[in-house]
């Protein structure tokens, strides 16, 4: 371990010309021993008599029955330590110097950065994880009860080859790091000049080579194995919470069994387990709960109260959420856990989130065609008429608007409020509000005619729907651009065409699209609006409108209105167009404009 020393042998045995079958020699008696040190350590002979009077081969103890004091169980373990995983790390690390003094730098146990793999120390790892699998499986295939306690066992012996490889990177790395202090890199700086065939002696390039991978695959089939019988296990209160033909959802203590029984696995932090655990659990207990969710038509009703088949939903939703929450939180609480899993992991919850999202689909549905046939229904009254004597409106709003907050009350307070998971409903219910407001926005710019009076109640219905939409989010001003939007047409409906035109909300709020829509509300009958002049009702005008979310799209409709009344007042022979025409145009113009 002395890298002067180490690199003086080097520089001898390559000036004798004898370099590359010494090399080989050292090389394959640390296999030899290595063989013979595999072999003791899994004679069953020695594992089976009492540790007090044998201690060879105690490395394997650690996984068999007790048969001492807890006491001697620690003396096991620690005499483990000391002997084959000791060795493995003493021959790797002298092997790794041999690596260092030749090379300067090289990541222990990785592809070299500028030369590839150590042909040294590839050969000496290959040899390792060649002997421990044939000397594994000789051992099984012999031995019933050894065979036993590497599969049933798996996480201990896990825990060992983990510990062993974690001692190598550490012990490399002390050998790296007294090379760099020591001044060697001077002194044998003429075996740097060392010809190309030479260097291939040391260094072979296995860009795919993974030596963490190439060791642990010595335990695959006792992996295997043990993720059988664990994934057995763990499917055991699945099967009971779901039996054959069953549509209940899981009660609260059954959900608890099988939270349980995760969490008791989740400390095998073998990669594939991990993955397989989860993948497989996610797997049969979404695939379980989806069969008890109702998709009938009682399942959407918002009419009457809750109904057998949505209490069934809210049951599902309620027990997939406390599994996510749970799950979430035994990952969160593992001090490490391999990338790869984490992401098989996240992908799960999202899926077990999206059936969640599947179950209260249809009753958002639902709500949402309510809301949209309560807001469409302001056409049938009247926002004709002038103001009042007062300069107030009659009433604080409109009917439809009370009928719309009195059923949004009803439903958060009927249907959403059985559920547990409160960001889930708000996420949910918020963007019903963002369709709600922009619906409403929507129609209130359709109105025609609007009077003075209109005008008021239609901004008392601005100000009402903030309260209307309140209890689908936590904060309406946490809606955004829709928040936006809502408070910044109210104010429109009392300014000119002229002071529209120019407002610093337009296009960057607003749509230009809205605006277009309110501006023809301003115009003779003649200037038809764009749905009057397909002869659409505006249900249909709405529909239109959702299925061509471009704001080309829509100007483009726009424009063939505008288009047609020109066409018309010409054929009339018409001297002059109405005053808010030519704002149209110019405001259409540069809509269009800011869509090059």
């Amino acid at each position: 371990q002395n890298p002067t020393q180490v690199g003086t042998a080097l520089q001898v045995f390559h000036n004798l010309g004898t370099l590359k079958d010494t090399i080989a020699n050292v090389v394959d008696g640390y296999c030899t021993v290595l063989e013979e040190n595999i072999k003791n350590a899994l004679d069953i002979k020695v594992l089976t008599q009492p540790s007090q009077t044998v201690a060879r081969g105690a490395i394997l103890r650690i996984m068999l029955p007790s048969r001492g004091t807890s006491r001697d169980w620690r003396n096991v373990e620690e005499w483990s330590d000391r002997n084959l995983t000791e060795f493995l790390r003493q021959r790797a690390g002298r092997t790794n110097t041999v690596q260092i003094v030749r090379f300067e730098t090289c990541i222990p146990f990785v592809p070299c950065s500028q030369d590839g793999q150590s042909d040294i120390l590839y050969k000496f790892w290959t040899a390792v994880t060649q002997t421990l699998s044939s000397q594994f499986q000789s051992a099984t295939d012999s031995s019933m009860f050894l065979k036993q306690a590497f599969e049933g066992e798996y996480p201990k012996l896990l825990r060992l080859y983990n510990d062993l490889w974690k001692r190598l990177q550490q012990y490399s790395q002390n050998i790296q790091r007294n090379f760099n202090t020591s001044g060697t890199t001077d002194l044998f700086a003429e075996l740097q000049q060392m010809e190309e065939d030479a260097q291939d002696i040391f260094m072979q390039k296995n860009e795919d080579y993974d030596p963490e991978k190439a060791l642990k695959d010595s335990l695959q089939q006792y992996e295997a194995a043990y993720l059988s019988k664990s994934l057995s296990r763990l499917f055991d209160p699945i099967n009971l919470v779901f039996p054959p033909g069953g549509r209940n959802p899981p009660s609260s203590d059954e959900l608890d069994s099988i939270i349980k029984t995760i969490a008791r696995y989740a400390h095998v932090r073998h990669l594939n387990v991990i993955l397989n655990m989860y993948f497989f659990i996610n797997f049969s207990f979404r695939k379980e709960t989806s069969l008890a969710l109702s998709t009938q038509g009682d399942a959407s009703q918002v009419i009457g109260p809750l109904t057998e088949g949505q209490r069934r939903n809210v049951a599902v939703v309620n027990s997939l959420y406390k599994l996510h929450q749970a799950v979430l939180k035994i990952i969160t609480s593992q001090s490490s856990f391999p990338a790869a899993a984490e992401q098989t992991v996240t992908t799960a919850l999202k899926a077990v989130h999206d059936l969640m999202g599947s179950a209260v689909q249809p009753l958002l549905n639902s709500v949402g065609d309510s809301v949209e046939a309560i807001i469409i229904t302001m056409h049938q009254e009247d926002f004709s008429g002038s103001l009042s004597s007062s300069g107030k409106p009659d009433v604080p709003c409109s009917l439809y608007m009370k009928e719309l907050q009195g059923f949004i009350a009803r439903v958060m307070s009927d249907y959403f409020r059985h559920f547990e998971c409160f960001d889930f409903v708000f996420d949910n219910t918020e963007a019903m509000a963002q369709r709600a407001i922009e619906l409403f926005i929507r129609n209130a710019s359709l109105i025609r005619p609007l009077g003075e009076g209109g005008k008021m109640r239609l901004a008392a219905d601005f100000a009402q729907m903030e309260l209307a939409v309140a209890p689908l989010c936590r904060r309406v001003s946490d809606l955004g651009i829709s928040y936006r939007q809502l408070r910044s047409f109210r104010p429109l409906l009392f300014q000119t065409s002229e002071h529209i035109a120019s407002s610093p909300a337009l296009g960057e709020v607003i749509p230009f699209s809205i605006i277009l829509q309110f501006l023809f509300t301003r115009a003779p009958p003649e200037l038809k609006s764009p749905f009057q002049r397909a002869e659409w009702s505006i249900a249909r005008y709405s529909q239109w409108l959702d299925d061509h979310p471009s704001e080309k799209d829509r100007l483009a409709l726009i424009r063939g209105a505008l288009e047609a009344y020109v066409q018309s007042v010409r054929t009339r022979e018409g001297k002059e167009f109405a005053p808010v025409y030519p704002i149209m145009v110019q405001l259409l113009q540069k809509a269009m404009s800011t869509l090059q």
